[in-house]
C-alpha cells in the first residue's frame, strides 16, 4: 500500500515503491506480473522492446534523436506501461475459475500480455523526430500525428521482435490512446484485443493522472507542447478563433472539465476497464484515488490569480542539453 501522501516521491508510481523514470525497475515489475501469469512461457519480444524503447527515448538510435517532449517523456511511457500491466493482471484475477463459479471470460494469452505492454511502451513513439528532420524542430509539432506515427511503426517493429502476427492488431490498438477515433470505431473484430484497447486507452488516462505531479507538468510541460502543437486555440465556422487556454495556469483552471470528460471516457468508450487496477490491488483503485486528489486541489485554484501554489518538483529525464521548446515561449 501507498505512503501518505506527503510522503509518495514525486518520480514514483502510485503505490511508491517502483520509480518510474527507472526502465529497469518498471521492467522487472512488468515482467513479475509476467512470470505470475505464464509462468514458462517465453517473454523475448517484451525484453526486447524495453531495451529498443530506452535506446530510443535516449537518443542511442541511429534513425531517431533523443526525446524533446518534457510531459510526453520516458516517465509517462514507463508509468502508462505499469498501468497497463497492472490492468492486464487485474483482468485476469477477475476471471479466475473459482470452486463456486466457473467463469466465462476468455482468458488474456501470453502473446497479448506482451502486445499490451509494448503498445503501452510505445503508444507515444510519434513524438520522437528523425534524425535530419526539416520538417519541424519539436517533437510536440508532432502532436495531431503522432498516433499514426506510433501505429506505422509499430506496424513495422512488432514481426522484428517475433509478433508479426499481430502486427496490424498492434498498429491498430495505439488508436485506443488518441481521440481522433471514438473507440467504438476502431476496426478490431477480435473481442479480446479490443478488451486490451480497452485497457490501454485507460493506461493512458490513469497513469498521467494519477501522477504526483500531474498539476505541475499540466502547467509547465503540457501547455508549451499544446501550444506547439497547435492545440491552444481552434478555427471556428467562418474564420473565427476560439482561444481554449490562455496560459498553463488556464489549463490547470480546466483540468477539473477534462477530469470529467476522461471519466465519460473510461466509463464509456473504454468500458470501465479501470476496474481492474481495483482487482489487482485486491480492492484499492489507488489509480482513481489519486487521480481524485489531484482534481480536487486543481478545484482550489479555479478563483485564484496564479498557480503558485503549485510546487512539486517532477523529475528531469530529457538528456543533458536537448530543448523541449523555444526558450522565449509564453507558459505562465
Amino acid at each position: 500500500m501507498p505512503l501518505d501522501d506527503a510522503m509518495r516521491r514525486n518520480d514514483h508510481d502510485v503505490t511508491d515503491r517502483v520509480r518510474t523514470t527507472d526502465l529497469k525497475q518498471v521492467s522487472a515489475e512488468v515482467m513479475r506480473l509476467y512470470r505470475g501469469l505464464y509462468n514458462g512461457t517465453p517473454s523475448a519480444g517484451l525484453d526486447q522492446a524495453f531495451k529498443d524503447i530506452g535506446r530510443l527515448y535516449e537518443g542511442r538510435h541511429p534513425d531517431y534523436l533523443p526525446c524533446d517532449t518534457e510531459y510526453h517523456d520516458i516517465q509517462h511511457v514507463l508509468d502508462v506501461t505499469l498501468a497497463m500491466a497492472r490492468l492486464m493482471d487485474g483482468y485476469e484475477r477477475s476471471r479466475k475459475v473459482t470452486r463456486s463459479r466457473v467463469s466465462d471470460t476468455p482468458a488474456l494469452p501470453a502473446a497479448c500480455f506482451s502486445l499490451g505492454a509494448i503498445t503501452a511502451l510505445f503508444h507515444d513513439f510519434g513524438y520522437l523526430r528523425r534524425r535530419g528532420d526539416r520538417r519541424h524542430r519539436y517533437g510536440a509539432e508532432y502532436t495531431l500525428t503522432h498516433v499514426t506515427r506510433g501505429s506505422k511503426h509499430l506496424r513495422r517493429y512488432l514481426p522484428r521482435i517475433g509478433l508479426k502476427r499481430y502486427a496490424t492488431s498492434g498498429a491498430t490498438l495505439v488508436h485506443y490512446t488518441g481521440y481522433e477515433r471514438r473507440a467504438e470505431t476502431i476496426p478490431l473484430n477480435n473481442t479480446m484485443l479490443r478488451r486490451v484497447g480497452h485497457m490501454l486507452g485507460t493506461a493512458d488516462i490513469i497513469a498521467q493522472m494519477a501522477d504526483r505531479c500531474y498539476l505541475e507538468k499540466c502547467r509547465d510541460r503540457l501547455y508549451p507542447e499544446f501550444v506547439l502543437g497547435g492545440l491552444t486555440k481552434k478555427m471556428l465556422p467562418g474564420g473565427r478563433t476560439q482561444i481554449l487556454f490562455t496560459s498553463g495556469d488556464d489549463l490547470v483552471r480546466k483540468t477539473p472539465g477534462f477530469y470529467m470528460n476522461a471519466v465519460k471516457r473510461l466509463d464509456l468508450q473504454l468500458a470501465r476497464a479501470y476496474e481492474y487496477a481495483g482487482r489487482h490491488f485486491k480492492g484499492q483503485n489507488l489509480y482513481l484515488e489519486e487521480m481524485q486528489k489531484n482534481v480536487r486541489y486543481a478545484k482550489t485554484m479555479s478563483d485564484a490569480p496564479n498557480t503558485d501554489m503549485l510546487r512539486r518538483m517532477p523529475p528531469s529525464t530529457l538528456k543533458q542539453g536537448v530543448q523541449p521548446y523555444p526558450k522565449d515561449l509564453v507558459i505562465r
